[in-house]
This record gives structure tokens, sequence and C-alpha cells, in this order.
């Protein structure tokens, strides 16, 4: 009996483990998905989306199955309130891929490093905590965003990211290069890594091949608030590529791509600890339209079946694979909506791969929606002492269609258009000098400019920051804007090891707030998917302009490389002459007559050297030794050059001293 009692005990035991585990693997969840849309410029978008979540450490523990361990020690560690990290190759081309859309306003990054973070701390710890983040993830990413620790390096913004609260920092490394070292770390942070699921296609020379390629960390804790309302961590991943599909098609048609043809291989399965793996393939609202008016121009009016209707006799395109559901966006009077093509790869698996394919039948132009304006940014000026900045925007609504979106006011018609600008301490910008052009025509500062903020530089302490809200009327064409500065000069050991590249100028951030970027889709269901979900929020336009190039007064880095090789040539002769001196070996010829010289003349020989002169009748003269008066001058000239080499020597080294 006592046997049996111990054993239910057991039982008993390891099925309470086994709930508590189980309930805990419930509330924690992890999602994988991945959005393809073929862009107008004969390429494909693929975008991958990651969610992993964890429930808050108070009530559930700080033990996890599925959340990465060493994003929910950062979270804990540094007070981290919310994050992003991008590692960002290329440039995004708002013109051809577009500018109003969720993708491009949250994952089109500017070049290099980006991390901006807010912390749930006090202000005066603020900073110390964002060093102390810039090191952790800096060894996590296997990345230089250790150097994001000085205070040359980061800036405080007041409103350009949506908190007022004072505690976030934002720092950006443009010359930093992303390599394979940073995509490995960022996917050991997925529960099933790169072996299974969708993040197996991430083919590394397929990836990094592509023209433009940005990863994605972004997490939103709120592990500070005690309250039953609280959520825990959310970690969002996405791998945001442009690839060109390396098939052969006719000039006028879209070329035909697979997932193979893509990425190099095909979908084996899901992960297995994913709550859901999709496909999603994308239409977008203006290739929409150009399929119906190909369908009403096309001679099967009657049966002819337009984009969202069908995938088989579709006139446009076809796909090989049936979709599990079309999701239809919600469009206006004058266009359709895009349109969502959902696949599953649940029934995946090593012996049927999921290889989904995309033949385009008929050809068919389109263009993407882009922002209401366009921006860019360029230096003014020559020469290495001074210049300018200048910020040009160019409007959109020719070709655009967000007319109907709200942005305008119907009372008094205006555009209000954020800037942030972070500019180096060696770049000595002249605020007062501030100019604005409406349409090529000088404009008022004080009526255009609605409220500014500008934090100047210190020199070696801090970054310059300009933050303003432009306030254009709705019909103005063109808006730029100048700034003029003064090129400061760097100490020698201040300068990197390619100095004459030139020194990078961060991208500034154009922001337009009364516009909003996201999906309208009316079915409740979608929004517990989480891209879905992601793609129905309302977030604020905004793009990036180019990372300026200028070139700083840079001194001769040969001259000490010509002052360390004549010294270490000078050095080289006086030790040299001093060491063949002390340590050379006189030649047997040299003692041969050595040998001669030393022994006196025999009288036998004296007498035929007389007998010799009174028969040619010449005085007769002694012999002298020669051969010793010959070595002691070589003996001579060798001290002399000794002495002249140690004489050079001494007067280079008190010239320089």
């Amino acid at each position: 009996m006592s046997r049996f009692k111990a054993f239910l005990l057991l039982f008993l035991a390891l099925f309470s483990v086994t709930a508590s585990i189980k309930v805990e693997e419930l509330n924690e969840e992890f999602t994988e998905a991945l959005l393809l849309r073929p862009l107008p410029d004969r390429k494909v978008l693929a975008h991958f989306h990651f969610r992993s979540s964890a429930p808050p450490s108070q009530r559930y523990g700080r033990h996890h199955h599925i959340f990465p361990k060493s994003i929910h020690q950062l979270v804990h560690k540094f007070q981290v309130r919310e994050m992003e990290l991008s590692f960002t190759q290329g440039r995004w081309n708002y013109e051809r891929w577009g500018g109003f859309d969720p993708i491009s306003s949250c994952n089109a990054k500017p070049p290099g490093v980006e991390l901006w973070a807010e912390f749930d701390v006090p202000q005066n710890q603020v900073d110390d905590s964002w060093k102390n983040l810039a090191h952790a993830l800096s060894g996590l990413f296997c990345a230089s965003i250790n150097f994001l620790e000085r205070s040359t390096s980061y800036s405080a913004p007041h409103w350009s990211f949506g908190s007022a609260s004072g505690k976030l920092r934002y720092g950006t490394l443009p010359r930093e290069a992303v390599c394979t070292e940073n995509l490995t770390p960022w996917l050991k942070l997925l529960p099933c890594r790169d072996k299974a699921g969708l993040s197996s296609l991430m083919d590394r020379p397929s990836t990094y091949q592509g023209y433009y390629h940005s990863q994605r960390l972004h997490l939103k804790s709120d592990e500070s608030d005690a309250s039953e309302t609280s959520t825990g961590i959310v970690l969002e991943q996405t791998l945001t590529v442009v690839l060109r599909p390396e098939t052969f098609s006719e000039k006028a048609l879209q070329p035909n791509w697979s997932l193979s043809s893509l990425f190099g291989r095909s979908v084996s399965g899901k992960c297995s600890l994913s709550s859901s793996s999709n496909v999603y393939v994308q239409f977008e609202q203006n290739l929409v339209s150009a399929g119906d008016k190909l369908r009403e121009v096309s001679e099967a009016s009657e049966n002819a079946i337009s984009v969202g209707e069908g995938f088989q006799d579709n006139p446009l395109f076809e796909l090989s694979h049936p979709p599990k559901r079309v999701i239809r966006e919600s469009g206006n009077f004058q266009k359709a909506g895009s349109i969502l093509y959902e696949f599953s790869v649940e029934d995946s698996n090593e012996f049927k791969p999921f290889d989904l394919r995309l033949n385009w039948k008929a050809p068919v132009a389109w263009s993407s929606p882009q922002a209401p304006l366009q921006a860019s940014r360029f230096l003014l000026g020559s020469g290495n002492e001074r210049g300018a900045i200048a910020i040009s925007m160019k409007s959109t609504r020719s070709t655009n269609n967000v007319e109907g979106t709200g942005g305008y006011d119907e009372n008094e018609c205006w555009l209000r258009v954020g800037i942030f600008q972070m500019v180096p301490w060696y770049v000595k910008v002249y605020y007062h000098t501030l100019k604005l052009f409406l349409d090529g025509e000088p404009q008022s500062s004080t009526e255009n400019i609605e409220k500014i903020l500008v934090s100047p530089s210190e020199d070696k302490v801090s970054t310059g920051v300009m933050e303003l809200i432009l306030r254009l009327p709705c019909s103005v064409r063109t808006a730029a804007l100048t700034l003029e500065f003064d090129k400061g000069f760097l100490h020698i050991d201040e300068y990197p090891p390619d100095a004459n590249q030139g020194f990078d100028i961060p991208s500034a951030v154009i922001l337009f707030a009364d516009f909003v970027a996201n999906m309208s889709l009316h079915e409740n269901s979608l929004k517990q998917v989480p891209i879905l979900s992601k793609l129905q929020e309302e977030v604020p336009v905004i793009s990036y302009t180019e990372v300026l190039l200028v070139p700083l007064t840079t001194p001769d880095f040969s001259m000490p490389y010509n002052v360390i090789t004549i010294t270490c040539t000078v050095f080289a002769l006086y030790f040299g002459s001093i060491l063949n001196a002390l340590r050379r070996r006189i030649s047997e010829e040299e003692k041969l007559l050595s040998r001669k010289g030393a022994r006196k003349a025999s009288p036998l020989t004296l007498m035929i050297s007389k007998l010799t002169a009174k028969l040619r009748g010449k005085p007769w003269e002694p012999p002298e030794p020669s051969d010793l008066a010959g070595r002691s001058s070589s003996k001579y000239k060798l001290v002399a050059k000794v002495a002249l080499v140690a004489g050079v020597a001494a007067a280079w080294q008190l010239y320089f001293q």
C-alpha cells in the first residue's frame, strides 16, 4: 500500500509540473509569416515577419521555453520600455518601390546601423543605461554598436519619434558594414533558427545579393507595470529584402519567379513551435486597377475574371498553388484596394515541399504609392572650409493617390512635414542661416515653420540636433531648406583609417504626421494574425534621406611615414657601420702584408739594394714600411666614417626635437 501511495504522489507531481509547463507555453507565442510583393521595376519584395511574446515575469516567472533569454535579460537589466535596432545594406528606392505603405514606413531604414531606445529609469540614469545597452547589443550581434556610447554619436530627440518623456536616445552608424556575422545572431533568437520553417529560406548568398537588405528587431515591454493588463514583452523580427528573379522572360512581361528561384530553396514544413506559418502574396492597389483595366479591354468581357476573383483563370497572372483564402482591402470610389493571397505551409514536408510560383500572362505597368513629398538631400559649396546642407522636397500629387486620406484640412489646406537632422560636432552648422524656398522663391521662416528646436553641437562633447515642423501649402510643388556650416579640424588621432574617403552625416528623418499608412481590412478575425494586425496599425509615413559624405581637411599621413623611414635608415647606417667596424674579420691579404711589414730587412738585402742603385746611377734610399702606413690610413678612414655617421644622426635628432 505504501508503494502505491508513493507511486501516486510521484505521478501527481509529474502531472502538475507538466501542466504548469503547458500553461506557461500557452502564454508564450511564436508566429512566422512571409509576404511577397511584385515591384514595378521587375523586382520582388520579400518581407519576413517573426513575432515572439512572453508573459509578465511577475506572474509567470523568468523562465521561458520559446522567448529568447538574452532579450529578456536585456529588458530587465537596463529597464528598456521600447527599442528598435536595424542593420541595413543599400538604400530604399522610394520612387520605384513606394513610400506610402506600412512596410516602407516601418522597414525602410537608413544604411548602416540605426538604434533608438526608450528607458524606464530616472532621468539621470538614461545615458548610463544607453551606454550599457549599446555594449550589450554590440556583443550580442557582433557589430560596432559600442561606438554609439560616445556622447558625440547619439542624441535625445524630443518629439520626432513619438515620445516626449525625454528618456529616448537615438544613434546611427552610417558606415557600419552588414554581413552574415550580424544575421547569424539575429537568427539565433528564433526558436527554430534557420533549420525549419520560413527562416530556412534565408540563404546567405541569395539574401546578400539583393538590391536592398534590412534586418530589424523591435521590442516593446511593460514589465514595470504591475497591473493585470500588463502584456509582458513583445519581440518583432523582420527581414526585408528586394530581389530580382533570375528567370528569362519577354521584356514586356514581368519576370516569373518562385520560392526556389528567389532563395535557392523551398519550404519543407513549418517551425514546430510556431502557432501559425503562412505565406502571403500581395498585389498593390495600382496593380489591381491595372488588371481591371486589362480585363475591360480584353476580348473576354463576360467570362473574364478580375485580379481578385480567381487565381487559375486570371488573365494577368497564374499561381501554382490554390490560396487558403483571399483577403481584399477596402478601396475608394475610384480604385479598388490591394489584394492578399494567403497560403499555409503546415501541410508541407521534405517529400512535398512548398514552392509557390507566379507566372505572368500579360504585360502590365503600374506605380507604387508614394509619400506626399519625395525628399532628397545634398551638399552645396566647394572647398574644405565651408559649405551648406540642402534638403529638397518634391510633390508627388500627380502620381500619388493619397488625396483622400484626410491629411489635408478643408478650411486651410496645409501640409505638416517634420524634419529630424543630427549633425556631427565637426560640422559646425549655423542654424541662424536657415532659409526656406517654396517653388524656387524665398519665404519667411516664421510663417512656414510651426515649431523648431535646436541643440547646437559642442566640440568633442555632443552632436548638433535640429527638429522642426514645416507648415507648407498643399499646392506647393517644390520646397527646399538650406543650412550653412563650417568644417572643423580634428586631431590626428581622431581621424579614421580611411580619412580621405570623407566623413558621414547621418540620414535625415522626414515625418508626415498628418498621414498614416495602413491597410483597411474589416474582418475582425484578421487582427489575430500578427502580420495582418501589423499591417492594419496606423503608423505615420516616414522616409529617410541620403547619407551625406563631407570631405574635411585631412593631414598628409605620408609625412610621418617618411620621417619614420629616413630615421630608421640613418640608424641602420649608424649601427651597421659600428658593428661592421667591431665585428668584421681582416682578410688574409692584409694579414700577409702586415707580417711582411713587421719584418726587418736583412744585411744581404741591403747590400743588393745599394749595388743596384750604384749600377743605375741613382742615390740609395732605405725601404719604407708602406704596408704599415696603408694599414694605419685605412683605420683613420674607417674612424672618420663612423664619426661622420654619428654626427649626422645626432644632428637629425636635435633638429626634430
